[in-house]
């Protein structure tokens, strides 16, 4: 048989298990995984190599819109990045501003992402969960294939407060939508960051004790009851720490569908980290915060305990030196007004490989598992995505799992002008990575153009049903007696 494409002699990691095979590919798709003979336009010798899905990143800010500072990577260079990472599909957030129509955002988000060179999916960000948005327009945009819904618990501008969200929830368990929730308590948050500035502690080290865990633990708790007592399949974005991760683990001992996320940097980062000359902590600033390491240790346990499943980027880069971003206050700008959030796209495999395989805490089929086959599961994607199988995209990674790489801000392929990363010596890197067959980095180098990528809508799923009980006889959500 003749085929479009054929990696030869590589070690086929799935999410299961590892063994040596060839991958064959045609029109896009993977067709044949085993001993494969026959022809190919094109051959691949990936002896030494193993041969992955490509990274399943469902934690992305691109082209976000904001009224204040401004994230740097548009669809371009952020899915440039993700290619240089080994990451082939995104779920980015379709980001309601106050007063606007959800419908619309969506458009134009759709309108942005044309230049992607990875394909991607959207989360559909409510900030402002009105009767329009939630009875009018949420069905319609739910049943054309984004599936998922982000809310805040925190942030001025962005938070819903907790009648809000029940009301974002009922929606989502009517729409068969998956909720995804940034969880820390907000009022305790503000309320910490004023003493601590009226104290004249505001550089950026004392920005995790503004953020302290109980904020974050409290909020999961809080979501997760609300989530129990409508019925409703939620997931915890960047878990930071050994105690959100206990709250996610008794959810999941009653049988609840609460699934938790972490991200690369609560595994490297700690908060003395930000302990660094003049601004320079500001590089690190993210919410949740970086904590300590035995609460690194902790979300190791959980993520072999299976509690924390998916790894994801949380991917939110604004510029180091730029008014717009990290120096939005300015230099003497207390740390409650640095914009949240660093670059992490292209370093979330390398990094994760080299912490977790390299050092012997995970092996090849879990790291799969963790950012590419659990991600693309839970948000809807998989077969399609996720795994190296007949029928699957043929999104691939070819990782040589002993090629030693020193990061630096020019190797992340983004808009940011650093990387939390820098000087890092990942073992383990992508050699070269194929979406759907056509290959988007090569040796180093990104070599597709952009527009590549495509949107991904997604079907219902089983994943995400409702388990049809209620704390009481009575269904809220449908108003019936069960």
């Amino acid at each position: 048989m003749d085929y479009d494409l054929l990696i030869r002699g590589g070690t086929v990691v799935s999410a299961q298990d590892m063994a040596k095979a060839d991958v064959a590919i045609s029109g896009g798709q993977v067709v044949a995984v085993g001993a494969l003979g026959g022809s190919a336009r094109e051959v691949i010798d990936a002896s030494g190599m193993l041969v992955m899905p490509g990274g399943v990143d469902t934690h992305v800010h691109l082209a976000q819109r904001s009224r204040g500072p401004e994230m740097c990577d548009d669809f371009r260079t952020g899915s440039a990045s993700a290619a240089a990472g080994g990451t082939t599909t995104v779920v980015c957030f379709a980001w309601q501003g106050k007063g606007e129509s959800l419908a619309e955002v969506v458009k134009d988000y759709h309108q942005r992402a044309r230049q992607s060179m990875v394909d991607y999916a959207f989360h559909l960000t409510i900030t402002d969960a009105t009767p329009a948005v939630l009875d009018q327009e949420l069905p319609s945009l739910v049943e054309e294939g984004n599936r998922s819904i982000k809310i805040f618990m925190t942030y001025d501008g962005v938070r819903l407060d907790d009648a809000a969200v029940i009301r974002v929830l009922a929606a989502a368990r009517r729409n068969k939508a998956l909720v995804c929730v940034h969880a820390e308590h907000h009022d305790l948050i503000s309320w910490m960051g004023e003493q601590l500035v009226a104290a004249g502690l505001t550089a950026p080290k004392y920005h995790p004790w503004g953020k302290p865990m109980i904020a974050e633990r409290e909020a999961v708790n809080r979501i997760v009851a609300l989530a129990e007592a409508l019925d409703v399949p939620i997931q915890v974005f960047h878990v930071s720490g050994a105690q959100s991760a206990e709250e996610i683990a008794r959810a999941q001992a009653r049988g609840l569908k609460v699934w938790g996320e972490t991200c690369v940097h609560y595994l490297t980062l700690v908060a003395e980290d930000l302990d660094r000359p003049g601004f320079e902590g500001a590089k690190l600033v993210f919410g949740p915060p970086a904590r300590t390491k035995a609460d690194q240790e902790a979300l190791w346990d959980y993520m072999r305990r299976g509690i924390i499943e998916v790894i994801s980027s949380d991917h939110a880069p604004t510029r180091y030196d730029d008014p717009k971003g990290k120096k939005f206050a300015g230099e003497d700008g207390p740390f409650t007004q640095i914009p949240n959030g660093i670059p992490g796209l292209a370093a979330r495999l390398p990094v994760l490989f080299t912490e977790g395989v390299t050092k012997g805490r995970i092996d090849p089929p879990t790291f799969v598992r963790l950012v590419s086959t659990n991600p693309a599961k839970l948000v809807g994607l998989h077969p399609k995505k996720g795994a190296i199988a007949p029928g699957s995209d043929a999104d691939v990674v070819i990782w040589d799992p002993a090629k030693s790489v020193t990061l630096t801000n020019e190797r992340m392929h983004h808009g940011g002008d650093y990387t939390p990363y820098e000087g890092y010596q990942a073992t383990g890197y992508p050699v070269r990575v194929l979406v759907r067959g056509v290959t988007v980095f090569d040796d180093g180098k990104v070599v597709e153009k952009a527009g590549h990528g495509s949107y991904l809508p997604r079907a219902p799923y089983a994943k995400i049903t409702p388990l049809g009980r209620f704390p009481t006889p009575f269904n809220p959500v449908d108003r019936k007696i069960v």
